[in-house]
């Protein structure tokens, strides 16, 4: 794998996209959806949860490769919600993580929970598919797109009544927020190199709006880290690899907010 893992993935992406494009134009994407309908509110979900738990389903990641190759979404899906999850987050890259469309798919026939299509979405196209397999939320990347990308991406998420989380990791990043942002989230891996540093998140809360609903993402496995998180202002905690290394990823969860519920007895 290159030292900059990112432009890798996006390489592919962007040809994948093109194949998937040719095979089925948007055209008859936007003509399945017709007017679309609200989803689920994550951001509502994540404010008023007092966990804030978003539970991700991933099979595998560039860095550490399979992490639970055989796992079945139908099945992973119900039990995140049945152990309290506030959200869900699927992911749908194939080459480099191992996820789909129609995990999204069967997760969303399974749940009432807002679901967060994860991806490296660099096209309109890209939110079409997430709209029509019942995403509620769509991930964008400020490290993936120019800032007028992500403005345009962000506006057609709204008009297809997606809602946007967007993914900063540096300082500089900062200028990737709008009006059309409806969550923040802080992800302690760089993208580059896959290094993580929970850290990460604590500093760049400090420059953000105090009423932004944030999102601590990656490198989180101990019911203390969230914990911390929560008292610098965070409401939303996206964790994949700590349950999904289980072979019983909704008991790793009830597991985990067990734990938070008897640290906030103490």
């Amino acid at each position: 794998m290159d030292t900059d893992i990112l432009t890798t993935i996006l390489a592919r992406k962007r040809e994948t996209l093109a194949d998937e494009q040719q095979a089925v134009p948007l055209d008859y994407l936007a003509a399945q959806l017709g007017d679309p309908q609200p989803g689920i509110s994550m951001k509502q979900h994540l404010a008023a949860s007092p966990y804030g738990i978003i539970a991700e389903f991933k099979r595998r990641s560039p860095s550490k490769g399979w992490i639970h190759q055989e796992a079945d979404p139908a099945l992973v899906a119900p039990a995140y919600q049945a152990a309290g999850a506030s959200a869900l987050s699927i992911l749908t890259d194939a080459p480099f993580f191992g996820g789909s469309l129609k995990d999204l798919r069967q997760a969303r026939s399974q749940v009432r929970l807002p679901i967060l299509r994860k991806d490296f979405i660099v096209s309109p196209y890209q939110l079409y598919q997430a709209k029509l397999t019942g995403a509620d939320a769509v991930l964008l990347i400020a490290a993936a797109l120019r800032v007028d990308e992500c403005r345009s991406l962000a506006a057609e998420a709204h008009r297809l009544q997606l809602e946007v989380l967007l993914e900063l990791h540096r300082e500089e990043e900062l200028a990737y927020i709008h009006e059309n942002i409806d969550m923040v989230g802080i992800n302690n891996r760089n993208l580059g190199t896959f290094h993580t540093d929970v850290e990460n998140s604590f500093r760049l809360a400090e420059q953000l709006p105090k009423d932004t609903v944030l999102v601590s993402e990656s490198g989180i496995s101990q019911p203390a880290t969230v914990r911390r998180l929560r008292q610098a202002g965070f409401r939303g905690f996206l964790i994949g690899e700590t349950f999904m290394r289980s072979t019983d990823p909704g008991e790793a969860l009830a597991g985990f907010i067990r734990q938070l519920q008897e640290e906030e007895s103490l």
